[in-house]
Parts: structure tokens; sequence; C-alpha cells
């Protein structure tokens, strides 16, 4: 068998998994850990807690993140989700070595405590740390181009030059998946987002994946949906798990144009098409036409609807 290598995307929200050579990772999860308070004895002895992945639906309110932001803030859930991972494809593959992608974010105490924990705990025979930005931009074919990165917990833009990355042109924008989803929380249940509340967050969650999608013109949208009459457009109602139907309002189905237009929802900085124009202007002008002729977009919010046809038309008409 060809030697294999086991990758590990460790984002935000999510961590993907699986072994070289395939199409598409073999593992997906939240990237989600959960510590249950339990008793490993009965009688007097002091709490201990349980690990484990997901979200304990006997204990909602024991779940964290470990990464937040691209930023790692608690190695011992990283670890564990990684031992995981490594265990279910040691069974077959015991030796083969191990890439695991970091965020732009990183610092070097973080690349040092990973080599840390995959060299000294885990025991693998050897590892690459990879840029992010830059495996998408590889996957796509490239070495030079602009990789547009929108998931969970950040919006990146990077440009890149013979595949080296041009930091200087390099933004993190101020809004990203989690964003949009205490959007939409806010808006359906009049709260703020309380995380602890599962039925609120799958109801978030089937909505922003079924119903929402970016418009190519946020007015005209607007004005087309307000003029239908209530009921019209089946698109509009979400069914609850009780089987009550909830119509969603106009902006709530467009809750994408977020990307393109944070000062709509009281976000700063620039949209994600402008971004992409000013972090193009910071680069030599030498590869301005080279960078402007390869955008690629990646991440899960950009696989909304209309999201790449918007950045495209933007790009296009407003300043290429």
């Amino acid at each position: 068998m060809a030697a294999r290598t086991i990758i590990i995307d460790h984002g935000s929200g999510f961590l993907k998994a699986g072994l070289s050579g395939w199409n598409e990772p073999q593992m997906v999860f939240p990237s989600i850990v959960n510590y249950v308070p339990c008793r490993e004895n009965p009688g007097p002895s002091y709490a201990q807690r349980r690990v484990s992945l997901g979200i304990d639906i006997c204990h909602p309110d024991t779940f964290s993140y470990p990464i937040q932001r691209g930023r790692i803030l608690n190695w011992e859930g990283v670890e564990h989700i990684w031992s995981f991972v490594l265990e279910r494809h040691r069974r077959e593959h015991e030796d083969f070595p191990v890439m695991v992608t970091e965020s732009p974010l990183r610092e070097p105490a973080d690349r040092r405590k990973t080599l840390e924990i995959m060299f000294e705990l885990q025991d693998v025979p050897s590892i690459l740390l990879a840029d992010q930005l830059e495996m998408s931009l590889y996957a796509s074919g490239l070495l030079t181009g602009v990789v547009v990165d929108s998931g969970y917990g950040l919006t990146r833009v990077q440009p890149f030059h013979l595949g080296r990355p041009l930091r200087s042109g390099g933004k993190t924008l101020e809004f990203a998946g989690q964003d949009l989803s205490a959007y939409l929380f806010k808006s359906l249940f009049k709260e703020d987002c309380n995380r602890h509340n599962l039925f609120q967050l799958e109801t978030v969650a089937t909505t922003q994946m079924s119903k929402c999608y970016v418009p190519q013109n946020l007015a005209e949208a607007l004005d087309f949906r307000q003029s239908l009459p209530s009921g019209s457009d089946e698109n509009n109602t979400y069914q609850l798990p009780d089987g009550t139907p909830v119509e969603l309002t106009p902006m709530q189905r467009l809750a994408p144009e977020m990307f393109f237009s944070p000062q709509v929802f009281d976000l700063q900085g620039p949209g994600i098409s402008q971004a992409v124009v000013e972090a193009i202007l910071a680069c030599e002008a030498a590869v301005h036409p080279l960078l402007t002729s390869h955008v690629m977009a990646c991440g899960g919010n950009t696989l909304y609807p209309g999201f790449t046809k918007r950045l495209y038309k933007e790009l296009i008409a407003e300043h290429f």
C-alpha cells in the first residue's frame, strides 16, 4: 500500500480528518468537548470529570469549544479530540505520518505545544504543520491568488504569490459564521444567544442551512420579499420540531448579507469584496493582475446560495 498521511483540519466550529489520497474527509464532527462531573466510586470520593466529544443532551451546559476565533484556548480539549482521531485511524495505519493545519493567527508557542502533544503524548512518527489558507490554495491547483476563507470563527482574506503568503495583504474580518448564528438566534427568539438551549440552537442551525441565501442586491430582494403576501412563499416557513410553523422575515432569510454589508448588522469593518480589493492593493503592483484573476473562496459560509456569484459580481462591476 502506498504511504498515506493522516490529515487533521481543526477549525473553530468543525474538525475534518482523513487519509491523504481521498477526495473528502472520512471524519467530520463539531469541534466540541463535553465535561461532565462524575464519581468513579460510590461514597465520599471526590468529583471527577468525564470528557467526551460533542454535546451531551443530558448535560447541555457542560460543553465548550476548545478553539475560538482561530485561537486554541483549551489545549486539554484539543488533545482529547486529536487523540480520538488518531486512535480511529491507527487501527489500520499505525505508523503513518500526520499533517495538522494551522490558523494564520497561530503563535510560536502554539506550534511548540502542538509538536509536544503529537510527539510526546501521541507518539506520531513525523508531522507537518501546514497553513490552512495555503492548503486551500494548493487544493485549487494554484500557487498565486487570493484566498477568501469564511468559516465558523473567522473570515480571512490572504493573497499568495508562488505559494508564499503576502503578509502585507492579509486581513481578518470581524464577522464569521458564529456571528450569523447569533444574529439569527436573537432575531428568532428575541434574546441573546444561549448556547446551552439545544432546541433553539438546532432551530438556528437548520434555518441557516436550509433557508438563508445571499441576495445579489439587498434593496431589491427586500422590496420583493416584503411585497409578497403572507404565506405565499413556502420557503419562508420553518417548522419547529413540535410542528409549529414559523414564518421567517425577509432579513432572516437574507442574513448572509452580513458578509457583504456588515454595517447593516452593526458590525465593524469592510465587506468581504472590499476586503479582497484592499488586500490586493496592499501588495506590489506587479502582482495585481495575477491576484485579481485568481480569487478562490472556501469555508462553510461561501456555500450559501449566491455567495460566490455576489463576490464575483462586486469585484468585476465595482472594482476591476
